[in-house]
């Protein structure tokens, strides 16, 4: 059987600390089948990539599962008509088991529901819907029409269950510690069995998880912070029983320190869950975006409907305040739209028949009637989703030296806890309680989760950030390349420039002005390039009436030619007008003037004459001045490229404020410019149309898709920018540098927590200083390190590019 590649987004809970990611992903590569499996911390996620010829979405759970953790999915009971017997059961259930994504179907024939676990990630109910309505059955909604949200009541219950094993810890292990140090005069039984019958019931409460995590670790041939921490405080409550039975002194008795180290790796762990609950709000801001129902004319009448029931060119009505529930043009009434959630712009925008609308804007002030273009997964805000979410879910190459670190560090850790036992007790000959105390402080100080959360909880929030200030950046590695940018080359026409030229001059050569536009204007009316739209509009506005033309044919970059009424008429630049050995001597004077003032002129020959020319500026953007001096300011070589010649490309680049002009590129060789520049060993940005500069932008190292809109699933491009503002390729760049300070700030804490203090821990100033590290201590230490780690990561939340500062407070 052919090998058929699936790729499957798992959400995984039950992970504390990167050596789970890596038991994760151990075990579902050693599933025949898994070409790739990475798995995600910080948004607690497993990307997959699979062959669905040899395993089931089911196998892929269970490797998961019996490495230890828990699959996260949705369920949903759906109501289904028409079933009659077992078989129509059978049917159902074959037939929705063959969609992406399931997880298990049971359906129940008396009480007509099927009751479905599923990856939300794969497969949608209206999938479902599809399917059960093709193998002939009724589709009657969702029951209760809302589906649980597994995730939240899971983090919930774990943070509930958390919460109280560390109350419990902590209210009987500080009054033992109390009790152990304030000296009692008198006490009517053994200090040592009260302290045992005290704590053993708290004890087992609080660190059952842990031993647990640390049993199933060891069960699948790991080493976790589980085991280490396992390790730490089963030593210390085994020393305690020893010294409770009179094997060894009372000195051993660790019956709170037992209690306290479990307690504190559990506040922490809380602590950390509820942080990384944070991480990802973005993405729900965004899904709460989406619209439960929509409102819709079918027979003449509107009608409310689920927003899986929505089909393609349905004419949908939005009332004020009412969201608009999926993408499409409007066909009647007017309304502003305020669509700052989805491009981050502050001012709602007008909209009035043949506008454009997107899912999850609002609708403000008047009622308006528009046909769904885009539905489902196709939407706007779904791709953003998606974009968002496999973004979060990428590695930054950096995070490749904390993996590596992660894989020894544990092996390490554990050796350096045995080596201080041995040097302290058998070679200088300590006393067993002080080499005790030095192997406990070890296991439980170290801390592998500061080193795998540093990484993923900085793009988690620095990516869902991007969103919402409508920088979509689509992976880890353009966060870590912006970084080292050194060249910002940007396409003129449509970036840096409006797109929308406009003739300035007229030059007629033996015709009258009138008579050469419309000669040219009847040949250019079958071409889309913006200068020809110019050309077409201005006999528009002169009420020219235009003529048939025949034979259009184009010249790629050069021009066009074709014939109107008996004449040849040829449009095009001095490249094509040499190559056909048209003479234009006589208006060369002309031409240079006009292009010194900064106007891209058109040549036209008719039956091979020179006829004229005509010359036609575009406008600058608002922001280009303000962006290109930014980028200045941040010390960038910033680069424009054209298809102008030269004369026109310096005269324009000259009021942007640029000194670096490749002139005269033809569309297809844009990459090859880019690529010139690299070879100078150049780290290069290319900021450009998503579309027309896609061979660019996937040569550059990192491609800026400006003024995206509604296009946001374009392949080109690293970077994504939702709005037509250059300041926003500014802030992206920003952004990038930002995020990659905080992961390095976070490795560097985490790299140095742990490579200071194991050593403190394991005794190594005692000698000289007479400094050693309480277990108590190393265990509080241990528990702040990630807290640390995941806050330094939250800060991201608020962070604001400078270059979006002046845009902070314009939202109304």
């Amino acid at each position: 059987m052919a090998e058929e590649r699936k790729k499957a987004e798992l959400k995984i809970s039950g992970m504390t600390c990167a050596m789970c990611a890596t038991t994760i992903e151990k075990s579902l590569l050693s599933r025949d089948g898994v070409a790739d499996a990475q798995v995600n911390l910080g948004n607690e996620t497993a990307m997959v990539e699979y062959d669905s010829t040899l395993l089931k979405l089911t196998d892929l759970e269970k490797a998961v599962t019996d490495a230890g953790y828990e699959v996260i999915n949705d369920k949903v009971v759906l109501k289904i008509g028409g079933m009659t017997c077992a078989m129509c059961v059978k049917t159902i259930e074959d037939t929705i088991k063959r969609l992406d994504g399931i997880s298990s179907v049971n359906v129940n024939l008396s009480a007509e529901k099927a009751h479905i676990t599923y990856n939300p990630k794969m497969t949608t109910v209206a999938e479902m819907k599809r399917a059960i309505e093709e193998a002939g059955y009724q589709y009657l909604g969702v029951e209760g029409e809302e589906t649980e949200d597994l995730e939240k009541v899971a983090r919930e219950k774990d943070l509930r269950e958390k919460r109280n094993r560390f109350i419990v810890g902590f209210a009987v292990g500080i009054p033992l510690m109390i009790l152990m140090r304030v000296p009692v005069a008198k006490f009517p039984f053994s200090m040592a069995y009260f302290m045992l019958v005290v704590s053993a019931p708290a004890f087992i409460y609080v660190s059952h998880p842990i031993f647990s995590a640390a049993y199933r670790a060891l069960k699948n041939r790991n080493l976790n912070m589980d085991v280490m921490y396992s390790m730490g405080i089963g030593v210390a409550f085994v020393s305690s029983l020893l010294a409770t039975s009179g094997i060894l002194t009372q000195d051993f008795l660790f019956y709170d320190t037992a209690l306290i180290l479990a307690s504190f790796l559990t506040i922490g762990r809380y602590m950390e869950t509820r942080a990384k609950g944070r991480t990802s709000e973005a993405i729900k801001k965004l899904v709460g975006l989406q619209s439960k129902t929509a409102t819709v004319i079918r027979d003449n009448r509107e009608m409310k409907i689920p927003i899986e029931d929505v089909q393609i060119d349905d004419i949908v009505v939005v009332k004020p305040g009412e969201k608009i529930p999926v993408d499409g043009e409007v066909v009647g009434g007017e309304s502003y739209v305020d669509e700052s959630m989805i491009t981050g712009e502050p001012i709602p925008t007008l909209k009035s028949k043949g506008d454009n609308v997107i899912g999850g804007t609002l609708n403000k002030n008047g009622v308006i009637r528009f046909q769904a273009t885009k539905i489902g997964r196709d939407t706007v805000l779904s791709q953003i989703i998606l974009l968002v979410e496999e973004a979060q879910g990428s590695r930054p190459p950096v995070q490749r030296i904390a993996d590596k670190a992660v894989s020894y560090f544990i092996p390490v850790v554990l050796t350096i806890a045995i080596l201080s036992f041995v040097v302290w007790y058998f070679i200088i000959g300590n006393t067993l309680l002080f080499a005790l105390t030095a192997l406990i402080s070890v296991l439980v100080i170290a801390c592998p989760c500061a080193l795998g959360l540093a990484t993923p909880t900085a793009v988690t929030v620095g990516v869902g950030r991007g969103a919402e200030l409508g920088v979509l950046i689509k992976n880890g590695e353009a966060l870590e390349i912006s970084e080292k940018l050194t060249t910002i080359v940007f396409d003129k026409t449509g970036t840096l420039t409006k797109g929308k030229p406009e003739v300035t001059d007229i030059i007629g050569s033996g015709i009258e002005n009138r008579a050469l536009l419309r000669l040219a204007a009847s040949v250019e009316k079958n071409s889309q390039h913006p200068l020809a739209e110019a050309i077409v509009r201005k006999a528009q506005e002169e009420g020219i009436e235009l003529e048939e033309s025949e034979g259009f044919d184009t010249f790629g970059g050069k021009g066009v030619t074709a014939k109107v009424g008996r004449k040849v008429v040829l449009i095009g630049n001095r490249i094509l007008f040499s190559e056909r050995n048209i003479s234009y001597q006589e208006v060369e004077e002309k031409i240079v003037q006009l292009e010194e003032e900064g106007n891209t002129v058109i040549l036209i020959a008719i039956d091979n004459e020179i006829g004229g020319v005509i010359a036609i500026a575009d406008t600058l953007k608002e922001r280009t001045k303000d962006a290109i001096k930014e980028f200045k300011n941040m010390k960038f070589t910033v680069v424009m490229i054209t298809g102008d010649n030269a004369r026109t490309a310096h005269a324009i680049a000259k009021q942007i404020g640029i000194e670096n002009v490749l002139a005269e590129v033809l569309p297809q060789d844009k990459a090859d410019g880019v690529k010139k520049l690299q070879e100078r060993g150049e780290v290069v940005a290319f900021v450009g149309d998503g579309i027309n500069d896609a061979p660019a932008l996937a040569q550059a190292d990192v491609g800026i898709a400006i003024g995206s809109g509604t296009d946001v699933a374009i392949e080109s491009g690293e970077i994504v920018l939702i709005k037509d503002n250059l300041m926003d390729a500014v802030a992206s760049v920003q952004l990038s540098k930002k995020v990659m300070s905080r992961i390095k700030q976070n490795l560097f804490w985490a790299f140095a927590y742990n490579t200071a203090l194991i050593p403190v821990a394991a005794g190594i100033l005692f000698p000289f200083f007479g400094i050693t590290f309480k277990p108590e201590l190393a265990g509080l230490a241990m528990a702040m390190s990630s807290v640390t780690v995941v806050s330094l990561s939250l800060m991201l939340k608020r962070y604001q590019p400078p270059a979006k500062k002046g845009e902070k407070n314009e939202r109304r």
